[in-house]
């Protein structure tokens, strides 16, 4: 890649960067053999980063990570980038603040895309990272799965976010398949998809325990996201990273 296109410091720091998200999904205990991928994108050079297809994560280094344009064209890397990359490179087009993307098997939220149902905000742990219920989309027509299938994912997520934000709602379940999740970077997407996971299995619980259980108030989710989130969020350091 030139370096009239990007610094090479900088490229290589995404590398590392998606590299090290595509590890924590790992260590997490979110994907199982080669499943899962995250990306990365570099938004002024319109450039992403993103796992290469089928490679198992102990073998991966930086150097293995596919490099694309936001068409989904191979630019560098000798590998094939995930079969999930449409599906990435239309949410990077779509939502225009979002700097990485992270889709996952993980057992719960995938069972709860399974069950067609969106993850309701039962209580405070959900609503310091959602601002609303996680949604699940609608099934895909047959004639979308038939087509261009991981294009057409992409296409599902967005119809579903028509009336919703994806700064505040990181994260979707896609009918009978799984979940993805997004954030201004990389490591912030890993961390909402581990995150997404952590609380899916919390509902499932709260479901059982109490099926007809409703969702927290308004009031309690508002403060919870808001004390996070947005310029009077006062969790945290100051100039701290939240």
């Amino acid at each position: 890649m030139s370096a009239t296109i990007t610094s090479s410091k900088t490229l290589q720091q995404l590398r590392e960067q998606v590299l090290e998200a595509n590890l924590e999904l790992v260590r997490r205990g979110l994907v199982l053999y080669t499943f899962g991928n995250a990306s990365g994108i570099l938004r002024e050079e319109g450039l992403v980063v993103i796992k290469p297809s089928g490679v198992p994560y102990d073998q991966m280094k930086p150097e293995h990570l596919v490099l694309t344009d936001l068409n989904g064209k191979v630019l560098e890397g000798n590998l094939r980038p995930s079969s999930d990359l449409p599906t990435h490179v239309l949410l990077y087009q779509r939502f225009k603040n979002i700097g990485g993307v992270v889709h996952t098997h993980s057992e719960y939220a995938t069972a709860w895309a399974q069950a067609r149902r969106d993850i309701p905000c039962f209580g405070t742990t959900h609503a310091d990272y959602f601002h609303g219920p996680v949604p699940v989309t609608d099934p895909m027509p047959a004639e979308e799965i038939a087509g261009e299938y991981e294009w057409n994912t992409g296409e599902a997520i967005a119809r579903t976010f028509r009336d919703k934000d994806p700064d505040v709602i990181p994260a979707v379940l896609v009918a009978n398949h799984g979940p993805f999740a997004w954030g201004k970077d990389v490591s912030s997407a890993a961390h909402n998809a581990v995150v997404l996971e952590s609380i899916a299995r919390m509902a499932y619980f709260t479901t059982t325990l109490n099926p007809g259980m409703g969702n927290i108030s308004s009031t309690l989710h508002d403060r919870h996201f808001l004390r996070k989130h947005g310029r009077n969020a006062y969790y945290g350091q100051a100039g701290e990273k939240k």
